[in-house]
Protein backbone atom coordinates (compact mmCIF):
# COMPACT_ATOMS: atom_id res chain seq x y z
CA UNK A 1 0.00 0.00 0.00
CA UNK A 2 0.88 3.37 -0.73
CA UNK A 3 1.71 5.95 1.90
CA UNK A 4 0.26 9.60 1.46
CA UNK A 5 0.68 12.13 3.98
CA UNK A 6 -1.88 15.45 3.80
CA UNK A 7 -0.71 18.34 5.58
CA UNK A 8 -3.62 19.85 6.54
CA UNK A 9 -3.43 23.59 8.03
CA UNK A 10 -6.77 24.52 8.06
CA UNK A 11 -6.76 27.25 5.65
CA UNK A 12 -9.65 27.41 2.45
CA UNK A 13 -7.62 24.36 0.74
CA UNK A 14 -7.78 21.80 3.43
CA UNK A 15 -10.36 20.79 1.63
CA UNK A 16 -8.98 20.14 -1.36
CA UNK A 17 -5.74 18.99 0.34
CA UNK A 18 -8.34 16.16 1.62
CA UNK A 19 -9.63 15.76 -2.30
CA UNK A 20 -6.63 15.62 -3.58
CA UNK A 21 -5.38 12.92 -0.98
CA UNK A 22 -8.48 10.82 -1.49
CA UNK A 23 -8.05 10.82 -5.53
CA UNK A 24 -4.43 9.33 -5.08
CA UNK A 25 -5.37 6.91 -2.46
CA UNK A 26 -8.38 5.35 -4.22
CA UNK A 27 -5.91 5.58 -7.65
CA UNK A 28 -3.29 3.97 -6.20
CA UNK A 29 -4.42 2.29 -3.67
CA UNK A 30 -3.19 4.26 -0.68
CA UNK A 31 -3.79 5.01 2.74
CA UNK A 32 -3.69 8.68 3.62
CA UNK A 33 -2.48 10.49 6.97
CA UNK A 34 -3.71 13.91 7.41
CA UNK A 35 -1.01 15.37 9.50
CA UNK A 36 -1.75 19.09 11.28
CA UNK A 37 1.40 21.01 12.46
CA UNK A 38 0.93 23.57 14.60
CA UNK A 39 3.87 26.26 13.96
CA UNK A 40 6.03 27.79 16.64
CA UNK A 41 4.17 30.77 17.34
CA UNK A 42 7.24 33.18 18.18
CA UNK A 43 6.46 36.02 20.92
CA UNK A 44 6.40 40.04 20.62
CA UNK A 45 9.66 40.72 20.57
CA UNK A 46 9.08 44.14 22.54
CA UNK A 47 10.56 44.12 25.89
CA UNK A 48 8.44 46.19 28.38
CA UNK A 49 10.02 44.75 31.88
CA UNK A 50 11.41 48.14 32.65
CA UNK A 51 8.70 49.99 32.55
CA UNK A 52 7.24 48.00 35.88
CA UNK A 53 7.85 47.35 39.32
CA UNK A 54 9.01 43.56 40.20
CA UNK A 55 5.67 43.08 41.51
CA UNK A 56 3.73 43.85 38.32
CA UNK A 57 6.55 41.63 36.05
CA UNK A 58 5.70 38.92 38.21
CA UNK A 59 1.97 39.84 37.58
CA UNK A 60 2.33 40.42 34.22
CA UNK A 61 4.17 37.21 33.16
CA UNK A 62 2.16 35.41 35.52
CA UNK A 63 -0.91 36.51 33.59
CA UNK A 64 0.68 35.84 29.79
CA UNK A 65 1.49 32.46 30.90
CA UNK A 66 -2.40 31.25 31.79
CA UNK A 67 -3.12 33.14 28.28
CA UNK A 68 -0.32 31.01 26.50
CA UNK A 69 -1.87 27.82 28.17
CA UNK A 70 -5.20 29.20 26.74
CA UNK A 71 -4.38 29.81 23.30
CA UNK A 72 -2.58 26.32 23.25
CA UNK A 73 -5.68 24.43 24.49
CA UNK A 74 -7.76 26.07 21.92
CA UNK A 75 -5.47 25.64 18.62
CA UNK A 76 -4.92 22.03 19.79
CA UNK A 77 -8.99 21.92 19.95
CA UNK A 78 -9.75 23.71 16.70
CA UNK A 79 -6.64 20.99 15.14
CA UNK A 80 -8.39 18.00 15.93
CA UNK A 81 -11.73 19.22 14.37
CA UNK A 82 -10.03 20.43 11.40
CA UNK A 83 -8.15 17.09 11.32
CA UNK A 84 -11.52 14.83 12.10
CA UNK A 85 -13.69 17.03 9.64
CA UNK A 86 -10.94 16.11 6.56
CA UNK A 87 -10.84 12.72 7.93
CA UNK A 88 -14.65 12.48 7.32
CA UNK A 89 -14.22 13.85 3.91
CA UNK A 90 -11.49 11.36 2.74
CA UNK A 91 -13.57 8.39 4.29
CA UNK A 92 -16.34 9.52 1.99
CA UNK A 93 -14.79 9.78 -1.00
CA UNK A 94 -14.13 5.84 -0.11
CA UNK A 95 -10.84 5.63 1.53
CA UNK A 96 -10.95 3.24 4.44
CA UNK A 97 -7.37 3.51 5.72
CA UNK A 98 -7.07 7.15 6.96
CA UNK A 99 -5.38 8.04 10.24
CA UNK A 100 -5.17 11.88 11.79
CA UNK A 101 -1.71 13.09 13.12
CA UNK A 102 -1.57 16.39 15.16
CA UNK A 103 2.17 17.84 16.11
CA UNK A 104 3.42 21.29 17.21
CA UNK A 105 6.60 21.87 15.71
CA UNK A 106 7.77 22.71 11.58
CA UNK A 107 6.43 21.24 8.97
CA UNK A 108 9.58 20.92 6.89
CA UNK A 109 11.37 18.87 10.27
CA UNK A 110 8.05 16.97 10.65
CA UNK A 111 8.12 15.89 7.34
CA UNK A 112 11.58 15.24 6.88
CA UNK A 113 11.41 12.53 10.07
CA UNK A 114 8.96 10.59 8.48
CA UNK A 115 10.01 10.66 4.65
CA UNK A 116 11.61 7.19 4.82
CA UNK A 117 8.16 5.64 5.03
CA UNK A 118 5.98 7.77 2.62
CA UNK A 119 5.32 7.61 -0.75
CA UNK A 120 3.25 11.23 -1.25
CA UNK A 121 2.83 14.19 0.02
CA UNK A 122 0.02 16.49 -0.89
CA UNK A 123 0.33 20.00 0.35
CA UNK A 124 -1.94 23.51 -0.62
CA UNK A 125 -0.77 25.89 -2.79
CA UNK A 126 -1.15 29.05 0.16
CA UNK A 127 -1.30 28.44 3.82
CA UNK A 128 -3.74 29.97 5.97
CA UNK A 129 -2.11 33.06 5.80
CA UNK A 130 -2.33 33.73 2.61
CA UNK A 131 -5.56 32.97 1.60
CA UNK A 132 -6.32 36.34 0.63
CA UNK A 133 -2.94 36.96 -1.78
CA UNK A 134 -3.74 35.36 -4.85
CA UNK A 135 0.07 36.00 -6.12
CA UNK A 136 1.38 34.96 -3.06
CA UNK A 137 2.81 31.21 -2.48
CA UNK A 138 2.23 29.56 1.17
CA UNK A 139 5.87 30.23 2.87
CA UNK A 140 6.14 26.07 3.30
CA UNK A 141 5.93 25.41 -0.57
CA UNK A 142 9.47 25.99 -1.67
CA UNK A 143 10.87 24.73 2.01
CA UNK A 144 9.09 21.41 1.35
CA UNK A 145 9.93 21.12 -2.53
CA UNK A 146 13.56 21.84 -2.06
CA UNK A 147 13.84 19.68 1.37
CA UNK A 148 12.36 16.48 0.68
CA UNK A 149 13.14 13.66 -2.29
CA UNK A 150 9.79 12.38 -2.22
CA UNK A 151 6.65 13.54 -4.91
CA UNK A 152 4.77 16.72 -3.80
CA UNK A 153 1.15 17.18 -5.02
CA UNK A 154 0.78 21.00 -4.58
CA UNK A 155 -3.35 20.84 -4.50
CA UNK A 156 -5.22 23.76 -6.35
CA UNK A 157 -7.74 25.98 -4.59
CA UNK A 158 -10.55 23.96 -5.91
CA UNK A 159 -10.25 19.81 -6.52
CA UNK A 160 -11.98 18.60 -9.71
CA UNK A 161 -11.83 15.10 -11.67
CA UNK A 162 -8.45 14.37 -13.00
CA UNK A 163 -8.58 13.34 -16.68
CA UNK A 164 -5.65 15.29 -18.74
CA UNK A 165 -2.21 14.79 -17.35
CA UNK A 166 0.49 17.50 -18.76
CA UNK A 167 4.29 16.16 -18.57
CA UNK A 168 6.33 19.52 -18.81
CA UNK A 169 9.28 17.71 -20.51
CA UNK A 170 13.10 19.82 -20.60
CA UNK A 171 15.01 16.63 -20.71
CA UNK A 172 16.47 17.00 -17.39
CA UNK A 173 17.30 14.52 -14.59
CA UNK A 174 13.82 15.71 -12.49
CA UNK A 175 11.54 15.63 -15.76
CA UNK A 176 13.18 12.60 -16.37
CA UNK A 177 12.29 11.54 -13.24
CA UNK A 178 8.96 12.63 -13.52
CA UNK A 179 8.35 10.92 -16.80
CA UNK A 180 9.63 7.53 -15.35
CA UNK A 181 7.31 8.03 -12.65
CA UNK A 182 4.31 8.61 -14.17
CA UNK A 183 5.19 5.31 -16.58
CA UNK A 184 5.10 3.46 -13.63
CA UNK A 185 2.60 4.52 -11.38
CA UNK A 186 -0.88 2.76 -11.34
CA UNK A 187 -2.40 6.38 -10.65
CA UNK A 188 -2.11 7.67 -14.44
CA UNK A 189 -3.26 4.75 -15.59
CA UNK A 190 -5.89 5.11 -18.27
CA UNK A 191 -5.42 8.98 -17.96
CA UNK A 192 -4.58 11.18 -21.24
CA UNK A 193 -0.91 12.29 -21.29
CA UNK A 194 0.74 15.27 -22.68
CA UNK A 195 4.01 15.60 -22.79
CA UNK A 196 4.73 19.32 -24.02
CA UNK A 197 8.56 20.54 -24.35
CA UNK A 198 8.97 24.47 -24.64
CA UNK A 199 11.20 25.93 -26.87
CA UNK A 200 12.58 25.42 -30.75
CA UNK A 201 11.72 22.74 -32.46
CA UNK A 202 15.18 20.71 -33.08
CA UNK A 203 16.43 17.26 -33.92
CA UNK A 204 17.85 16.72 -30.45
CA UNK A 205 14.40 18.72 -28.50
CA UNK A 206 12.21 15.92 -30.86
CA UNK A 207 14.50 13.30 -29.91
CA UNK A 208 14.93 13.08 -26.32
CA UNK A 209 10.89 13.66 -26.26
CA UNK A 210 10.07 11.30 -28.59
CA UNK A 211 12.19 8.78 -26.07
CA UNK A 212 10.31 9.81 -23.15
CA UNK A 213 6.83 9.36 -25.15
CA UNK A 214 8.34 5.79 -26.20
CA UNK A 215 8.76 4.86 -22.07
CA UNK A 216 5.40 6.78 -21.15
CA UNK A 217 4.04 4.36 -23.77
CA UNK A 218 5.53 1.00 -23.19
CA UNK A 219 3.98 1.58 -19.63
CA UNK A 220 0.41 1.27 -21.57
CA UNK A 221 -0.22 5.35 -21.25
CA UNK A 222 -1.95 7.44 -24.27
CA UNK A 223 0.89 10.14 -25.10
CA UNK A 224 0.88 12.92 -27.29
CA UNK A 225 3.66 15.17 -27.68
CA UNK A 226 4.41 18.85 -28.49
CA UNK A 227 7.10 21.31 -29.00
CA UNK A 228 5.32 24.77 -27.71
CA UNK A 229 7.39 27.63 -29.07
CA UNK A 230 8.35 30.22 -26.05
CA UNK A 231 9.48 30.68 -22.70
CA UNK A 232 8.74 27.52 -20.20
CA UNK A 233 6.06 29.52 -18.59
CA UNK A 234 4.27 31.28 -20.99
CA UNK A 235 4.36 27.90 -23.70
CA UNK A 236 3.39 25.24 -21.03
CA UNK A 237 0.48 27.56 -19.57
CA UNK A 238 -0.99 28.18 -23.26
CA UNK A 239 -1.10 24.39 -23.23
CA UNK A 240 -3.01 23.81 -20.47
CA UNK A 241 -5.46 26.75 -21.35
CA UNK A 242 -5.88 25.52 -24.91
CA UNK A 243 -6.33 21.65 -23.57
CA UNK A 244 -8.35 21.40 -20.69
CA UNK A 245 -5.22 19.67 -18.46
CA UNK A 246 -6.49 18.35 -15.26
CA UNK A 247 -3.28 17.63 -13.86
CA UNK A 248 0.82 19.36 -14.41
CA UNK A 249 3.47 17.19 -13.78
CA UNK A 250 6.85 18.83 -13.84
CA UNK A 251 10.51 18.70 -12.55
CA UNK A 252 11.30 20.80 -9.34
CA UNK A 253 13.74 23.58 -8.78
CA UNK A 254 16.50 22.50 -11.44
CA UNK A 255 18.43 25.87 -10.72
CA UNK A 256 20.20 26.78 -7.24
CA UNK A 257 18.54 28.84 -4.86
CA UNK A 258 20.80 31.64 -5.29
CA UNK A 259 20.28 31.66 -8.94
CA UNK A 260 16.25 31.47 -8.56
CA UNK A 261 16.91 34.68 -6.21
CA UNK A 262 18.41 36.75 -9.53
CA UNK A 263 16.69 35.62 -12.09
CA UNK A 264 12.97 33.82 -10.70
CA UNK A 265 12.39 30.38 -11.07
CA UNK A 266 10.14 28.10 -13.25
CA UNK A 267 8.80 25.98 -10.64
CA UNK A 268 7.26 28.95 -8.43
CA UNK A 269 6.10 30.80 -11.66
CA UNK A 270 4.25 27.84 -12.77
CA UNK A 271 3.24 27.16 -8.90
CA UNK A 272 1.57 30.59 -8.62
CA UNK A 273 0.17 30.94 -12.15
CA UNK A 274 -1.37 27.90 -12.88
CA UNK A 275 -5.27 26.99 -11.59
CA UNK A 276 -4.77 23.47 -11.61
CA UNK A 277 -2.77 20.75 -9.28
CA UNK A 278 0.76 20.66 -10.27
CA UNK A 279 2.64 16.98 -8.98
CA UNK A 280 6.29 18.23 -8.38
CA UNK A 281 9.78 16.16 -8.69
CA UNK A 282 13.60 16.77 -7.57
Amino acid sequence: MTTIVACIDGSIYSQSVADHAAWAAARLPGTVELLQVLGRREASSRDFSSNFTIDMQESLLTELATLDAQRAKLLQKRGRLVLDEAKARVQAAGVANVTVSLRNGDLLETLAEREATVDLIVIGKRGEAADFAKLHLGSNIERVVRSLERPILVASRAFRPISKVLIAFDGGPSALKAVDHVSRSPMFAGLSVSLVTAGRDEPAVRSRLDAAAAQLRGGGLAVDTTIEPGPSEKAISSVIERNGIDLLVMGAYGHSRVRSLIIGSTTTEMIRACRIPVLLFR
